[in-house]
């Protein structure tokens, strides 16, 4: 019996990943190409220019699009997806796999080499614990832009936050109301709205989404 490195749990196949924990990054693999779309919409806040509307209500360490653009761009997902196919192709003495096609293709091509290795990942390859916890991570750190709110508490979705950055950058992070909070709290920028600021609120996610709607359509 060995101990599974990705749950430290006991496991009785022997191997490096247990069962259970084997499934969930097939999952977790499978799931990257649907996420690296569901992106896309979190990339065009960020990318205007400041209306001057209004003054900045928040300095944001790290505007929204810039993680987006960092997890859709070539060292993101797809980077760090076919990074681990050339390691796992280059343990199993296999020849190099170069990248071809757009970034959608690249990801959904080294996801399905992954998921075809990973009866052998699973049992035989050292790395495969390390392997499996950046899988994870990749895939916990897409979901906590998409999906930014706790699963049993998911609130009610009000719109994207329209605070602005001291450069002019729309923070664009969903925000939730949350049964009994008194105030509306951006879980990405951290700007608060209490309940006197909810009508001008309401007014300027209206607005930004008339913005967001002109950029596409220019773009």
């Amino acid at each position: 019996m060995t101990v599974c490195l990705l749950c430290d749990q006991p496991d009785e196949t022997g191997g490096y990943l247990c069962p259970g924990c084997t499934k969930a990054t097939v999952g977790r693999l499978t799931a990257l190409p649907g996420l690296y779309d569901e992106l896309l919409p979190f990339l065009a806040p960020g990318s205007g220019s400041s209306t001057g509307r209004r003054s900045a209500a928040v300095s944001a360490p790290l505007p929204v699009s810039e993680m987006v653009l960092s997890l859709r761009g070539p060292g993101g997902l797809v980077g760090v997806v076919e990074d681990w196919l050339a390691a796992v192709r280059d343990a199993r003495r296999m020849p190099p796999a170069p990248p071809a096609g757009s970034i959608e293709t690249r990801l959904q091509t080294a996801v399905h080499g992954l998921v075809s290795h990973m009866p052998w990942i699973s049992v035989s390859w050292p790395d495969a614990g390390t392997f499996a916890e950046e899988i994870r991570d990749l895939e916990r750190a897409g979901v906590s832009v998409v999906d930014p709110a706790d699963r049993s508490d998911r609130g009610t979705r009000l719109g994207a936050c329209p605070a602005v950055d001291a450069g002019g950058v729309i923070c664009g992070a969903i925000l939730r109301h949350h049964q009994g909070a008194k105030v509306v709290a951006c879980e990405w920028c951290g700007c608060t709205y209490p309940p006197a600021t909810w009508p001008g609120l309401k007014t300027w996610m209206d607005h930004d989404e008339r913005m967001e709607a002109e950029w596409q359509s220019a773009s």
